[in-house]
């Protein structure tokens, strides 16, 4: 059982993080699950999704922010000890955030997602800051839903 969580604070503070250039898209959603869940972690798991921004690395590739729930999911339901089947329940949580995602924005690649829009541009800016909120929320919502 977790202590009740303000969804709506999450997708918040996540959006506030990458305004405000404290963090990049998967950090800011990596460090606003680690916070709010007041996970035991050291603040290394934050420095770990600092290589994702910009669809890794600024290659363009998956989503940034996708990467950070995906990541902030591992954290809470990712194994720990070899052969661990709990795996099973990270993967599958990862591919449903991950489905959920691209229903909802029709892909999952920053530079399909960018399309168009110059890197750091108001509107690049408007759209990342989104969708930063947007999967911290939803990843907040899949780990209510599974420690209940």
């Amino acid at each position: 059982m977790i202590k009740s969580i303000d969804v709506e604070g999450i997708k918040k503070k996540a959006e506030d993080y990458y305004r405000c250039g404290d963090f990049y898209c998967s950090e800011a959603v990596v460090k606003t699950i680690k916070d709010e869940f007041d996970l035991q972690l050291p603040d290394d798991v934050i420095a770990m999704a600092s290589g994702f921004p910009v669809g890794i690395g600024g290659a363009g590739c998956t989503c940034g922010a996708l990467t950070g729930g995906i990541m902030a999911l591992g954290m809470l339901f990712g194994r720990k000890k070899a052969g661990d089947p709990g795996v099973s329940k990270a993967m599958a949580l990862a591919k449903e955030l991950h489905d959920t995602f691209k229903a909802r924005h029709k892909s999952t690649c920053c530079r399909v997602l960018t399309k168009g829009m110059e890197l750091g541009s108001e509107e690049h800016m408007d759209q990342c800051i989104f969708f930063t909120g947007e999967v911290a929320a939803e990843t907040a919502n899949l780990i209510i839903r599974e420690k209940k």
